[in-house]
């Protein structure tokens, strides 16, 4: 088992007081596993990638274990986390497009990089690993502005697996990018982990229809909280919480007309995590909520890796 995370609790510090952006969220990623973490903006998935690489002051650590091949990570020590960071735990971060030096070449800020983590540039084998995703060795020599979106996120995510880590938290990597680059970046990420350059992967996204093609598993995630989790086919095919099924039934469908089938939203808004309410909560805007929502549903295990927290499954 590559990563287990329990009952993991994030705050941010404001000046309203602290938002509870990761309430008590648990899950494992086995050897080789894809978790696809899926969820509105602001239901917590990138505080979670965050979390698992320490990398915003605003952060405080509340609560929860999280253990990588065996140890355990000091999500809550800052200085402690260098030893983990790059090297077993890797993030392709969010904004990736603009995460290069812009005064650097591509070559001179990898060769910097590495020795700063006490390692050298092996150039055969860097030159293989943008073979993978689709890069000419030429990109070495050039600027950052010099590519196109697609190729800066296909090169950070080469610089973030140098050192082959454990899990890599690619964070939104495809958000910024048309469809086919989307596509390419998609393959390139599964093609880190059959590779073996990377044993695990949780890749953050809001776009669900991508995630069922590359990721195992899908969580989803609602106000800091888990909602689902179980094997991509299964989510997709018969989700069992309403959250996912509405989130399902927004989704268009290639092929179907307007006036075939219309979309559906999800009326309301997530609840505010300053002082999220008590019990479930979705139930605000729920179809099927009644007095027993009220309480806050735990998780349970409905069918083999197949996990729901609410009362009416």
């Amino acid at each position: 088992m590559t990563l287990t995370v329990d009952d993991l609790r994030v705050h941010y510090r404001t000046l309203r007081g602290d938002v509870r952006a990761l309430d008590g969220v648990s899950f494992f990623v086995d050897d080789g596993e894809i978790l696809g973490l899926v969820g509105e903006s602001g239901c917590g998935k990138t505080t979670l990638g965050k979390s698992l690489i320490r990398m915003d002051g605003r952060m405080r650590h509340v609560g929860g274990t999280v253990t990588l091949d065996g140890d355990d990570v000091p999500v809550g020590d800052d200085r402690a986390m260098n030893a983990f960071r790059f090297r077993r735990i890797s993030l392709v971060p969010q904004y990736s497009m603009s995460a290069m030096n812009p005064t650097r070449r591509i070559g001179r800020m990898i060769r910097e990089l590495l020795a700063s983590r006490g390692a050298s540039v092996d150039t055969a084998e860097l030159h293989r690993r943008l073979a993978l995703v689709g890069l000419k060795p030429e990109v070495l020599d050039r600027y950052p502005i010099e590519l196109s979106g697609g190729m800066k996120q296909r090169t950070v995510m080469v610089i973030s697996t140098l050192l082959d880590p454990s899990l890599l938290v690619a964070d939104e990597v495809t958000s910024a990018l048309d469809v086919s680059n989307q596509k390419a970046v998609a393959h390139a990420l599964v093609g880190l982990r059959d590779q073996g350059l990377v044993t695990s992967m949780v890749f953050i996204t809001h776009d669900l229809a991508l995630t069922s093609h590359i990721a195992d598993t899908i969580m989803v995630m609602y106000a800091g909280l888990l909602a689902e989790k179980a094997p991509a086919n299964i989510l997709t095919s018969a989700p069992r919480h309403p959250y996912t099924r509405r989130l399902l039934a927004a989704l268009p469908e290639a092929g179907v007309r307007r006036s075939e089938g219309r979309l559906s939203g999800i009326e309301g808004s997530p609840p505010s995590l300053l002082s999220p309410p008590a019990g479930c909560r979705f139930r605000d805007r729920c179809p099927l909520a009644d007095d027993r929502c009220a309480e806050q549903p735990p998780v349970v295990e409905v069918a083999p890796r197949h996990h729901v927290a609410c009362w009416k499954v």
